[in-house]
């Protein structure tokens, strides 16, 4: 990311230099649908980033100018005040002003600024470029007007602003991976309690590559849907079993003795939970002993439950996933939701090149879509630079 053209363009708007800070998207190796059943996820900050230039300009408003956005869809340049009726219209301005409220809402004191917000975080990529935009702002915003928020209170802003501003139920996994990144390592979080615990992950002599399978089928009531199964499946074990809360609380003993008052789609669901909350916890172990080609097994296993457990994959995506194997990469999975994205692969460097040029090249004869590749690295999280 070129930082000097943000800071000469804030400067070109303003007429002033204004301090840059930086928060990353994000990747989890593993543990998906693990949240909201209590579990845990292995979310890592990555080498792709939201920049933002910040100056306070002594009024009651924001001026706000986002370069990378499309001028034919959105007003680049935005101003709006602070208060709850001053909303602006732009979406993405809609994230500066929420971070701006939620806040204001614990008593912060925020005058008027200028900020120019530039990034690297692919749209659309399961890389979480919203939490990374408030993550920024968020900590830009702490650190220039000496708010006093600590990095935990700054996620959770981050995820009020989607609840309240943007309309985004999202959990608190996308926030508190770009606050609380940590080059070399990634992080434990606990759904339940939110602890956390950083496990090293530095795979010298592989790679991490996403593959963008560039398509999103619509996930509409599917994932409400396989909530809804998990709730039912504990309400069944909670009769005899009445401290389980979430299936995190849950083991396969306690599935099987329901078997016969749940579904066959509701069971074979909470199965896949059950064991994914497992891999995960087995996964952060081989970490620790620096077995990658272990951790990746535990990646392809994840992939299989999500397709056919959990049916939250897609025909790109296990093609993707298929050719992943047939090329010996160590560990290959859909990353996030499912019915669309990416995968997530750990490549080992002797196979990165053919992997990448034949997966493509078949991807697109196959499907006639060109996917899209990112290398990441994992980094620190929200700073100042």
């Amino acid at each position: 990311m070129d930082i000097t053209k943000i800071k000469n363009k804030f400067k070109e708007l303003y007429g002033a230099e204004g301090a840059v800070y930086t928060s990353p998207g994000r990747i989890n190796l593993i543990g998906e649908h693990t949240d909201y059943n209590g579990g845990f996820v292995l979310p890592g900050a990555i080498d792709k980033a939201i920049y933002c230039v910040i100056k306070p300009n002594g009024t009651a408003k924001v001026r706000a100018y986002a370069p990378d956005e499309n001028p034919e869809k959105v007003s680049l340049n935005n101003e709006f005040g602070l208060e709850e009726a001053d909303k602006p219209k732009d979406r993405w301005a809609q994230y500066i002003f929420g971070v701006c409220r939620e806040m204001t809402k614990k008593c912060a004191k925020i005058p008027g600024f200028d900020i120019v917000i530039s990034g690297e975080v692919p749209l659309g990529a399961g890389m979480s470029s919203s939490a990374a935009l408030e993550s920024c702002v968020g900590f830009a915003l702490n650190d220039t007007f000496n708010l006093g928020f600590d990095r935990f209170q700054l996620a959770l802003i981050g995820q009020a602003t989607e609840h309240n501003y943007v309309g985004v139920k999202c959990g608190i996994m996308d926030q508190f991976a770009s606050c609380f990144g940590k080059e070399g390592s990634l992080i434990r979080l606990d759904c339940r309690s939110l602890e956390y615990e950083y496990f090293p992950f530095d795979p010298k002599g592989y790679r991490l590559v996403l593959i963008n399978t560039c398509v999103a089928h619509m996930l509409g009531g599917e994932y409400n849907e396989r909530r809804e199964s998990c709730e039912r499946v504990v309400a069944a074990i909670a009769v005899k079993h009445p401290k389980v809360r979430f299936l995190r609380d849950a083991n396969l003993d306690m599935l099987k003795e329901v078997s016969d008052k749940v579904s066959a789609v509701d069971y074979i669901r909470a199965e896949f939970v059950i064991e994914e909350i497992q891999r995960l916890l087995d996964t952060c172990e081989l970490l620790k002993e620096g077995d990658y080609e272990a951790a990746g097994r535990k990646m392809y296993e994840t992939h299989t439950g999500l397709s056919l457990k959990y049916t939250v994959s897609c025909p790109e995506l296990d093609f993707l996933n298929e050719k992943a194997k047939e090329y010996g990469v160590a560990g290959s999975r859909v990353m996030g939701g499912g019915f669309g994205g990416c995968t997530i692969n750990l490549v080992k460097e002797d196979k990165y090149d053919q992997f990448i040029q034949q997966t493509t090249e078949a991807y697109e004869k196959t499907f006639n879509i060109k996917p899209l590749v990112y290398d990441v690295v994992i980094k620190d999280g929200a700073r100042k630079l």
